[in-house]
This record gives structure tokens, C-alpha cells and sequence, in this order.
């Protein structure tokens, strides 16, 4: 089964939002799908122990166990960059020990998304960042962007950097982080331009998203990705 990295234009945009309505869709398609977190930064207390909010929402719908370090093999405490957590901490980020996590996930031959944290450069050490995770696990790149001012520019950047890294950009997805936004469907007209491609999906802002018509909006892109 194939896999792909989630990016986002920033931290906020929907990553989490996506990645758990991607998750959703393939198990209504018949999948069992596996999600991963590599590094997260912001733990909650459970009865279980700490642990990331994302991880939890990504192991309520896979029915992984959030005590499995395989989806999140770095937990940093503190809800900041990464590199800035991982150093309070005394924790070096290695790359090595995700790639190993990743290997282990992927033998199970299930469809696999991995969720960065924050935008694509966002720093997980004082040398390494986010994009050189991606490049070690050698995954198509899906693209958040978050639909609001300046989305243009992010996306543009983003999606350089990523093709730049000799990884391919297997699509993007728009999201409204923000109740107010004016001209979205000017925005998404553009970036299909720009991006040289429409959006697998694109979710407006909702209090309650994952229902109705989001839903089958991402349903019909894991279907789309995972033919």
C-alpha cells in the first residue's frame, strides 16, 4: 500500500483536519488505514499517560494505540517549535529512529499518512527541519493550505521548496481556518493556476467539521489517492 506525507503551508492551517478526514474516508472506503506523527510538541494528560491532541485524533479513527512510540516517536512536552521543545528537553530529534518507526508502520502493507507539525521548514533541530524528515521517508507531498490572507505567497514557497527537494507534489487541498475570508473562490481559482493543479478538496470553515458534506469531500479524495 502507498503512503503520503501531509505539509502545511503553516502551523494552523488543517493539517490534523485533513489527515483525520483522510483517515475517515479510507476506512468508510473498506481500508484500514495507519496514521504517524513523527514529532509533536504540546502533550495533554490521560489515563493512558501524555500525549499529543493530533495523536489521539489520529489513533480515535485507525484504532492504533497512542502508547505505540511507532506513530509518534517524539513527544516533546511544551507547545512550541519543535527544536525549541526537543532542546528544553535535552532531546535530539534523530531522523534515523522516525525512519525506523516508519519502516515498521509501512511493513504492515496498509495505507499510511504521516503528519508533519507545522509549516514544511519548521526547525527540528538547529541544522535539520520538517522537509528533511519527509525526504528521509520518500513520500508524495499533499499540501494544506490555509485559505486566508497571504495564502497565495505560502503555497507558491511551499510548493517550491517541496519540489525543490526532489520530492513530487501529489496535490494540495485548501482549507478555511478563519470564519471570515473574503474571495475564496478567486483564491482556489488562483492557486489551481499557480499550482498547476485543482485542489483534491476544498473545506470551508465549520464548528463541526468531519460531517456531511466534508466528509464525502475527503472520501472521494482518499479514494482519489489510494486507487
Amino acid at each position: 500500500m502507498s503512503g503520503y506525507f501531509i505539509a502545511g503551508t503553516d502551523t494552523g492551517v488543517g493539517k490534523t483536519r485533513v489527515m483525520k478526514g483522510l483517515l475517515l474516508g479510507l476506512v468508510a472506503l473498506g481500508h484500514r488505514p495507519l496514521g504517524m506523527k513523527p514529532v509533536a510538541a504540546g502533550l495533554i494528560a490521560t489515563d493512558q499517560g501524555h500525549f499529543n491532541e493530533d495523536v489521539l485524533e489520529i489513533c480515535s479513527v485507525t484504532g492504533q494505540d497512542p502508547v505505540d512510540r511507532r506513530i509518534n516517536p517524539y513527544a516533546l512536552k511544551e507547545p512550541l517549535s519543535p527544536h525549541i521543545s526537543a532542546e528544553r528537553e535535552g532531546i535530539c530529534i534523530d531522523i534515523e529512529s522516525i525512519h525506523t518507526a516508519f519502516e515498521a508502520l509501512s511493513a504492515e502493507q496498509r495505507p499510511l499518512l504521516i503528519e508533519g507539525a507545522g509549516g514544511w521548514l519548521s526547525p527540528i533541530s538547529g541544522q535539520q527541519t520538517m522537509a528533511d524528515i519527509a525526504v528521509a521517508l520518500r513520500l508524495p507531498v499533499l499540501l494544506v493550505v490555509g485559505l486566508r490572507l497571504g495564502c497565495l505567497n505560502h503555497a507558491q514557497l511551499t510548493a517550491q521548496a517541496i519540489r525543490n527537494s526532489g520530492l513530487p507534489l501529489a496535490g494540495w487541498l485548501g482549507t478555511q481556518p478563519q470564519r471570515e475570508f473574503a474571495a475564496v473562490d478567486d483564491n482556489v481559482r488562483t492557486l489551481s493556476r499557480l499550482l498547476g493543479t485543482a485542489p483534491l478538496a476544498v473545506l470551508p470553515w465549520q464548528p463541526d467539521p468531519h460531517s456531511g458534506s466534508e466528509a464525502a469531500l475527503l472520501r472521494a479524495a482518499a479514494a482519489q489517492l489510494f486507487a
